[in-house]
């Protein structure tokens, strides 16, 4: 009897040593799995620190051409101004210049900016446009520029010869007008990917007001989608025409326009003006970086 609970003893003990080393093992396991998860852990926390260094420019979208289009961020406040060109690509090939002036006027003076604003600018909305004209999607010089009337003309339309200005939901028309032409508003409102990508960055960032360039007629236009034209519109038109020297005007009536991107962005309640430069070479820099300041100044308030 007692050979037999000597027995039994020996295998309680061997059956709590298996036992404890097993659990050691497994505590070892689990710290060697615990190293691993904190190393991914690390590799996430140096992603979200390159995406942080990184935002100051975002990929909103691409164009039929797979071309990207980017907006680029300056000031760090809550309130969302944006500022865009280039709608109509090669053929308003200032317009681009211009905000890529800006852009480096914003870069070298941040100070310019109040604390409480962001301030967003998409240089080109059409970069495959920009590319049928000038070669490039990117920065450029006016001397890369075609004076060819009918090169640039080509310029103005997306890869699907869609005119995007004649693309939004506000009076769209799968047939616009340009001047005295005819042009293809697309399929649908926001059909082409150019369009869409810029409904979808308004409608995710909701801009307290939104400038749209354009050339070239000289002057700054409201907005309105027979809903009225916004007082805060109205406002803007009065300061920026003011500080640059453009003449304020109500209603653009050179010809019937359809699928506006100014009027689709009224439709939604957002104040969007239309700056149209003298004509289709100048810059007019200083013009138009005297506009945003007051528009600036009207928001830091």
């Amino acid at each position: 009897m007692k050979k037999i609970i000597i027995g039994i003893l020996v295998v309680v003990v061997i059956s709590f040593i298996v036992v404890l080393f097993t659990k050691n093992s497994s505590e070892v396991v689990e710290n060697s799995q615990g190293d691993d998860i904190s190393d991914v852990s690390n590799t996430e926390q140096d992603k979200e620190v390159m995406e942080e260094v990184d935002e100051k420019q975002t990929v909103i979208g691409s164009s039929v051409n797979g071309n990207d289009i980017v907006a680029y961020h300056y000031g760090n406040g809550s309130k969302e101004l944006l500022f865009t060109s280039g709608l109509h690509g090669g053929y308003e090939w200032n317009a681009v210049l211009m905000s890529y002036e800006l852009m480096d006027y914003l870069e070298q003076n941040p100070e310019s900016i109040p604390e409480n604003i962001r301030v967003t600018i998409v240089p080109v909305l059409n970069p495959d446009g920009l590319e049928r004209a000038v070669g490039t999607t990117g920065t450029f010089t006016a001397s890369d520029a075609p004076s060819s009337n009918s090169k640039l003309a080509e310029g103005r339309f997306n890869a699907n010869n869609v005119d995007l200005n004649r693309n939004f939901d506000c009076d769209w028309q799968d047939s616009g007008v340009w001047q005295n032409k005819k042009v293809s508003g697309g399929t649908e409102a926001f059909s082409e990917p150019e369009t869409l990508a810029f409904k979808n960055f308004v409608e995710s960032t909701d801009p307290s007001a939104v400038v749209v360039w354009y050339s070239s007629a000289g002057g700054v236009y409201t907005s309105s989608c027979h809903n009225g034209v916004l007082d805060e519109t109205t406002q803007l038109v009065k300061l920026f025409s003011k500080a640059s020297g453009y003449p304020a005007n109500e209603d653009f009536d050179f010809y019937e326009i359809t699928g506006d991107a100014v009027n689709w962005l009224a439709k939604i309640n957002v104040p969007a003006i239309s700056v149209l430069m003298t004509n289709h070479t100048d810059l007019e820099v200083n013009k138009n970086i005297a506009g945003i300041k007051a528009i600036f100044g009207y928001y830091s308030e």
